[in-house]
């Protein structure tokens, strides 16, 4: 069972909030790296994740950016209210960072929703490698449908995308609807940038872990 049809109410005002700051232009031509790049690229990902920590934001600000988030999504795609409201929790990170050129990693802080209340924080982390121009970003949301899919992924000190779940990663047809009949897989995600634009990615490699906020 999931959240009930009161839990997320549908936005109200009529200003539309960007999804998230930047733009990504998705995918790239795969390259190989030897053994003399992994180290200045975990050096340069570790870097990276040291400053964006050092400007962590606070419980109260994930959670503002966080409902936001979803309130510009459910009005860009409506139908995509009902799925949430179907989901047992709905896992948010309104901002995930891509740096670097040649080589750079992503990074971003979201909040886990059960019931429509903030259940924990966590961080997403994962080394891209390919043609990365620029600082880029998107929203990336996740949708846990059953029971056995949040308990596995709460039970995880650190859940790998992938490895200990997958997550189906849904597009968005005409018109903006979602059939959320055809929606079989117990974690489904959408990936996009401020735009509203849907990218037909995957988030496999990606690590998922709760932080303190």
């Amino acid at each position: 069972m999931g959240f009930g049809s009161t839990v997320f109410d549908l936005p109200q005002a009529a200003l539309i909030i960007p999804f998230g700051s930047g733009s990504d232009q998705g995918g790239g031509m795969a390259i190989k790296i030897g053994r003399r790049t992994v180290g200045p690229f975990l050096l340069g990902l570790l870097a990276a994740l040291s400053s964006s920590r050092a400007n962590a934001a606070s419980g109260p600000e994930i959670d503002f950016e966080v409902r936001a988030t979803l309130d510009s999504f459910f009005r860009e795609v409506w139908s995509s209210h009902e799925l949430a409201n179907k989901a047992l929790a709905v896992l948010v990170f309104p901002t995930v960072v891509k740096a670097g050129f040649g080589i750079g990693g992503e990074y971003g802080e979201g909040a886990l929703l059960i019931r429509g209340r903030t259940a924990g924080y966590y961080n997403i982390i994962s080394g891209s490698i390919g043609f990365q121009f620029g600082a880029q970003a998107r929203s990336v949301i996740i949708m846990f449908m059953t029971e056995a899919a949040l308990a596995g992924f709460q039970r995880s000190d650190g859940w790998k995308i992938g490895v200990d779940g997958s997550v189906a990663i849904i597009t968005i047809g005409a018109g903006g609807a979602i059939d959320t009949n055809t929606v079989r897989s117990p974690i489904v995600g959408f990936i996009f940038d401020q735009k509203g634009l849907m990218y037909n990615l995957t988030l496999e490699g990606s690590k998922i872990t709760r932080i303190a906020r």
